[in-house]
């Protein structure tokens, strides 16, 4: 097993992301800190203020562009836990041994939190960084609590500028280049298409990959919308295409005038439905599901049931009331999305979310890390290797008696990523960031010799230049701060002769163990992510099995054995989803991977995403529904469902899967609606999900097939 290659690694140190440019974000952190400061030499306390400044630092670390609720609440979080990092560093940091020990404990859980998302481990990096930093200046009980509430002042004052802005519009161009290429599926929906001339909608299908092929990287809520969205629209476009083709055959046709006509209003009210997807897309605002629409279709697919006296007619008919059922749930489903995707929609949904109560969220998060806490969990192995190094960093640097030799574990904690290859890229920008920011505060600071006012202002300059671009390029971020953290020292009294020395030695020694220990125990997911698919699919399919048993066997939700089933069964697809997507994020940076291959397999987890969400619902349902007997209809669905979810995972194993291998999965979800009364609770329920269920797992087995045919992941 070979690292990433030269190439991919250089791209990966000099990429240069101009999206990620922030100007109005880095005037806001700048001026937060630079408040923080001068109220402390206006109040003769510069110590003091720089106390605050630090608060203000961190807590600009969690500022964002998303809507200010959301970001408010991040900020102020991360700011309490820094808060508590500064308290117990200071009351512990004169016990080297208690030091220590504490700070392995923070880092261990720091490891633990990525699993529970992107926010949680950029707080838990943060938190441990400071407490590591403050540990190094121990103060007795008094001192250390006023120093937790100077950075809480800190970090309320940078909230507070963040969230009196009005929130900027966080994926703006990925929303309009799915509304371009919305707005052509409904051109072409109601538009006749030429057999000789090439399929349209070629170059929007491009362009939006294109747009969207960094939301990869991105694990939210949010981006998986718009992934799915995207995906969805791709299978919308074969289905129109075929449908149109099919409407021109059975013109054609003796006796096929009525099916033609049927068609061609099914694709007029899904062109409505597309139009006003795309409205919604390019103009923010929440639209319409178009229940009236979609029950039309359904009408149009009825009717297209039932024999014909051609044999050619009756099997084109067959063919589009498949086509049609499989477009009126891609447009459901679409309409859905897209509700949710558009700022009103997401604020509405994160209304929906905050009403649940804080146990309930509390206890989800318990549980996510209760599945990772295994060996068998790479969030779990970093967890480890990241207690290790600081515990290992701070030990050395500490017995050496290196001046300022916090800075080592603090390195070892910022460098060490849960991969090699953005372990090594983020530990040469780092080395390389902070050498050249040491050269350059300390020429600024021997060309100048700024007084303290002086040294205010280019604080400030610095602290805005690092959160204006910082975000394009890690290097870049590293150098402006290198100077600030040199100049803070210097109003401290301390000189930058002596804190360059100190910084450069710990830092390359704090970076050089980070990257040793990612040698020593790497992990390469070149030949590891099919697997780890074919797992998150497996342990979906046994979660989906316990719900379906739930519902065979009505009142068995009751028994004890059947809790503790789904209770273990659930906490295995937690841990395999993590896992899945911790294995997506290192194969998209180890090298030789095209964008686009990417953004499908990204596509897939979201799919997945939605299935499981479909299958939690039913798990939902046994519990506030009456219970009824099962249909016949609903055990064969779940079989056809059972056996799609068996198929793909022994694909991505190397079993030979052909399409005529999986069921027709929609064909069986009809069967099930028709029978049984759809105004009994438990029936409507179990129709309506299993809707979603068959759109995903369709959607997932052409994806899942595409994305192991193009050879990426061996």
């Amino acid at each position: 097993m070979a690292p990433a290659p030269k190439s991919t690694l250089w791209q990966t140190l000099t990429r240069f992301d101009a999206s990620q440019l922030a100007p109005w974000m880095g005037l806001r952190n700048a001026l937060g800190v630079a408040l923080a400061l001068i109220a402390g030499v206006a109040l003769h306390n510069p110590g003091g203020g720089l106390v605050a400044a630090t608060g203000a630092l961190d807590a600009a670390f969690s500022d964002g562009s998303d809507p200010y609720v959301q970001r408010g609440r991040r900020m102020m979080a991360a700011t309490a836990f820094v808060a508590l990092a500064v308290f117990a560093g200071r009351l512990c940091g004169a016990n080297h041994t208690l030091a220590i020990t504490l700070e392995a404990i923070c880092a261990f859980a720091a490891g633990m939190l990525i699993a529970t998302g992107e926010t949680a481990g950029n707080i838990g990096t943060i938190t441990l960084v400071t407490l590591i930093v403050f540990s190094a200046e121990p103060a007795p009980f008094g001192k250390a609590v006023t120093s937790g509430l100077l950075i809480l002042a800190g970090g309320g004052l940078q909230t507070l500028l963040s969230i009196a802005l009005w929130p900027v519009r966080r994926f703006y161009p990925e929303a309009r280049a799915l509304g371009t290429l919305y707005t052509e599926l409904a051109r072409m929906a109601e538009g006749k298409l030429n057999a000789t001339e090439a399929p349209p909608g070629t170059e929007p299908i491009l362009a939006a990959r294109r747009a969207l092929s960094d939301l990869a990287s991105v694990h939210n809520v949010e981006s998986d919308r718009y992934l799915a969205l995207f995906s969805q629209a791709e299978r919308m476009r074969l289905a129109i295409l075929t449908l149109s083709r099919l409407s021109t055959r059975l013109g054609r046709e003796a006796g096929g005038a009525h099916d033609a006509q049927l068609l061609a209003r099914s694709m007029e009210l899904a062109a409505r439905m597309l139009a006003s997807i795309a409205a919604s897309l390019n103009a923010g605002v929440k639209g319409s599901t178009h229940e009236e629409c979609l029950a039309e279709l359904r009408q149009a697919s009825e009717q297209l049931r039932g024999s014909h006296p051609s044999a050619d007619v009756s099997a084109m008919r067959a063919d589009a009331r498949w086509q049609l059922d499989a477009l009126s749930g891609q447009l459901r489903i679409a309409t859905e999305l897209a509700a949710h995707a558009t700022p009103a929609g997401l604020d509405e949904f994160r209304r929906r979310e905050s009403q649940q109560p804080w146990e309930l969220r509390l206890a989800g998060v318990v549980a996510v890390l209760r599945a990772n806490l295994s060996l068998r969990s790479s969030v779990c192995r970093h967890a480890i290797r990241l207690a290790a190094c600081v515990a290992l960093s701070d030990l050395l640097a500490r017995s050496m008696h290196w001046d300022r030799a916090y800075w080592a574990p603090m390195t070892a904690a910022i460098v060490l990523k849960p991969d090699f290859t953005s372990t090594l890229s983020r530990g040469l920008l780092r080395l390389a960031g902070t050498f050249a920011g040491l050269v350059v505060a300390t020429g600024l600071f021997g060309a100048l010799a700024p007084a303290l006012p002086a040294q205010v202002i280019l604080i400030t300059a610095f602290m805005f230049v690092m959160r204006w671009a910082g975000g394009a390029n890690y290097g870049i971020l590293v150098v402006p701060l290198t100077g600030l953290v040199v100049l803070l020292f210097a109003m401290t009294g301390v000189p930058p002769a002596q804190v360059v020395t100190a910084r450069a030695l710990n830092t390359l020694a704090g970076g050089l163990i980070a990257l040793g220990a990612n040698r020593l125990w790497p992990t390469w997911e070149r030949t590891l992510v099919r697997e780890s698919l074919a797992q998150l699919l497996d342990a979906y399919r046994a979660y989906f099995q316990a719900v379906r048993d739930g519902y065979l066997h009505p009142g068995i939700e009751a028994d004890p054995v059947f809790a503790a089933r789904l209770d273990q069964v659930r906490q295995a697809g937690r841990l395999a989803r993590t896992n899945t997507e911790a294995s997506a994020e290192r194969f998209r940076i180890e090298g030789g991977v095209a964008a686009d291959r990417v953004t499908a397999l990204q596509a897939i987890l979201a799919n997945s995403h939605r299935f499981i969400h479909a299958v939690m619902a039913l798990e939902a349902g046994l519990y506030r529904s009456r219970p009824v007997p099962a249909r016949g209809e609903f055990q064969m669905f779940t079989n056809a469902a059972d056996t799609t979810l068996y198929f793909l995972s022994s694909y991505l194993r190397g079993a030979s899967v052909h399409p005529e291998d999986l069921p027709d999965l929609r064909e069986s979800h009809h069967a099930l609606v028709a029978a049984g009364d759809s105004k009994v609770e438990r029936y409507a329920l179990v129709n309506t999900e299993t809707d979603r269920v068959t759109n995903s797992l369709n959607t997932l087995a052409v994806e899942v097939v595409q994305w192991g045919d193009s050879g990426y992941s061996h």
